[in-house]
């Protein structure tokens, strides 16, 4: 049964038509084929992030009604105000995949950030915006909770 990492990727993979990259043996690292799935994914990824908020100011627009009952006012505010916070992580989602496209375009997407290694394709299906390795992200998170206490 796949995690719910595993669901998300499988998600946007059926998102953007597209099956598992399935390299080649002794296939180069992030040659054309791979970086071209990688950007496809990406791309049906954002496109879908647009389409709904594009879907949520239109819910926004139909659904806004001045309520005479300050429950029901009450009740409509706190279901959009939770519809702008999702709205917001995934307008900061779509900045981070188009900074990710960037890093195609220009030859360096795939490698760590911090060591230069190889972020591996399946760490990259689970998390095609990944810009750290399995090991520094683990480090990177140690420190954070060590710096909250």
């Amino acid at each position: 049964m796949p995690t719910g990492k595993e669901t998300k990727s499988l998600g946007l993979l059926a998102l953007a038509g597209l099956q598992p990259y399935q390299p080649k043996p002794d296939e180069e690292y992030m040659n054309e084929p791979q970086t071209e799935h990688f950007r496809l994914l990406l791309k049906a990824w954002r496109d879908q992030l647009r389409q709904e908020v594009d879907r949520t100011v239109t819910h926004m627009k139909d659904e806004a009604a001045n309520f005479p009952d300050p429950v029901d006012r009450a009740a409509q505010e706190e279901e959009f105000s939770l519809e702008l916070r999702t709205r917001d992580r995934e307008r900061k989602l779509i900045k981070k995949i188009e900074k990710t496209l960037k890093r195609i375009e220009e030859d360096d997407f795939g490698f760590c950030d911090q060591c230069g290694i190889e972020i591996g394709i399946r760490r990259l299906e689970a998390r095609p915006t990944a810009d750290l390795c399995i090991d520094c992200k683990t480090m990177a998170e140690i420190k954070e909770k060590q710096l909250q206490g």
